[in-house]
């Protein structure tokens, strides 16, 4: 980051105190993590359900840590590094990423949507990376905490902040967008994530509209074919929208054609001109599709846009092919789900070339979580959606997923159904038994349900 003075510090967060013996030392790096602090550093104690970042302040002064917030007694303020008294740790950690964002001032790209937000962060960062100097979301940072500290971790050069926004409980969005303040928005689609605390897909979609909040001019662009997000625009917006072929729409600023599917690649065009991901699944040219509209907003070339779609960098756990044991391949998913998200990927998994596969074709499917009282019919509703004609064998894990095991066995030979309740060991020595050479296995669901650790075990020694 772009170092700044303690002074700079103190008004941007408007501290109640501070000692002004430091006020012109320099701060070039902030974080929670107090085992990150080195010289420089301004640690921030976090205060969470379980502990208490002010524990955790002598740890960070030891690390060398320059200076700290404090939001305890002014009196119990350890010595050894400049204290800067604020109301509020967390929200003074806000107040200075927005300081920092309007410093810095680059253009912000921010993505939000029920799914596929981290692969659209993932892809617009490669395309725009072509033309710009980017700085974007790591990981899973697109919450109130990770969003200020993707800002502040921004680099003093940063041409383009492509900033990831994630949302559960309604009026989150409005506190992250007031911070991020971004000049383009992206909505990926409305789906179920968190409709146990948000309701109803329409307070879903109001949720995600919010990222608008801030944004006094700019550009919002959202697929055509959901009819849930426009009402929620504010009209001095300029608004794109993209569909996919066989989209049951009149008209959109963008369609996306000719898609072609295999297990490593897809294919489709845009106007005419081809373009190629290394991900599978319609759902992910959706995704590329807010992508191009974008690049085209800012003027990059169509070769530019396909270059950076072609090659763009995974963020791990999101559709990412292993090689794992007994020759298997393994297409790990598993770190988050929602019936959307579910759906899209089964389909994509089925759909993919025959030859594509030179072993059975089987999926792992876990829990998902977070969908309040029509949780075991979204479950059941999964059976729709597998094709025993593609799928040679299910693996169900965690209790709700028992609901779709029901549904299964009315139609499926129960010999290609194989459920385990909570017993992860279980899953993996299953799964170590079944697996042959050749194999493609997809693994999705709710972060919480804990396939992750399954997939690791899973994975080739030599990986």
């Amino acid at each position: 980051m772009k170092a700044l003075q303690i002074n700079q510090i103190v008004k941007a967060v408007k501290a109640i105190d501070y000692q002004s013996a430091h006020c012109f030392d320099w701060i070039n790096h902030v974080t929670f993590d107090s085992r990150l602090c080195r010289p420089g550093s301004l640690f921030v104690p976090l205060i969470g359900g379980r502990t208490d970042g002010h524990d955790y302040v002598e740890e960070a002064i030891k690390n060398g840590a320059s200076a700290y917030f404090w939001s305890r007694k002014v009196a119990d303020a350890p010595e050894g590094a400049c204290s800067i008294i604020v109301d509020d740790t967390l929200l003074a950690m806000q107040d200075l990423a927005r300081y920092y964002r309007q410093l810095i001032h680059p253009l912000v790209v921010g993505i939000t949507g029920s799914n596929g937000k981290t692969t659209t962060k993932d892809m617009i960062a490669s395309v725009l990376g072509t033309s710009y100097k980017v700085h974007k979301t790591q990981g899973n940072y697109n919450n109130e905490i990770g969003l200020p500290q993707t800002i502040l971790d921004m680099p003093e050069d940063t041409e383009v902040l492509v900033i990831e926004m994630g949302t559960s409980e309604a009026g989150e969005m409005h506190v992250l967008t007031e911070i991020a303040q971004p000049n383009f928005a992206v909505i990926t689609l409305i789906g179920e994530s968190h409709i146990e605390q948000l309701k109803t897909r329409e307070g879903i979609a109001k949720e995600k509209a919010s990222i608008t909040d801030s944004m006094e001019e700019g550009t919002i662009i959202y697929p055509a074919n959901e009819p849930l997000i426009p009402p929620f625009i504010p009209s001095r917006l300029k608004q794109l929208t993209f569909a996919l072929e066989g989209a049951s729409v009149e008209k959109a600023s963008l369609w996306a054609e000719n898609i072609q599917l295999k297990k490593h690649e897809t294919r489709f065009t845009v106007d005419g001109e081809e373009f190629s991901l290394p991900v599978l699944g319609r759902h992910n040219v959706s995704n590329a599709s807010a992508v191009i509209l974008l690049g085209k907003c800012l003027n990059l070339s169509t070769e530019a846009i396909r270059k950076g779609l072609a090659g763009f960098d995974l963020t791990k756990n999101r559709n990412e092919w292993l090689k794992g044991v007994n020759g298997a391949n393994l297409l790990n998913d598993a770190y988050n789900a929602s019936p959307t998200s579910m759906t899209a990927i089964l389909k994509g998994f089925q759909e993919t070339e025959a030859n594509d596969h030179k072993g059975r074709r089987m999926v792992v499917l876990g829990d998902m979580r977070e969908l309040g009282e029509g949780a075991a019919q979204y479950h059941r509703d999964m059976a729709k959606v597998l094709d025993p004609e593609l799928i040679d064998h299910v693996y169900l894990f965690g209790p709700l997923m028992d609901n779709l095991r029901q549904a299964l066995v009315e139609t499926w030979p129960e010999n290609r159904i194989s459920y385990i309740e909570n017993d992860h060991s279980a899953l993996i020595r299953l799964l170590k038994e079944d697996l042959q050479a050749g194999d493609d296995i997809l693994f999705k669901a709710s972060f919480g349900t804990g396939l992750l650790p399954v997939v690791e075990s899973l994975r080739a020694i030599d990986e």
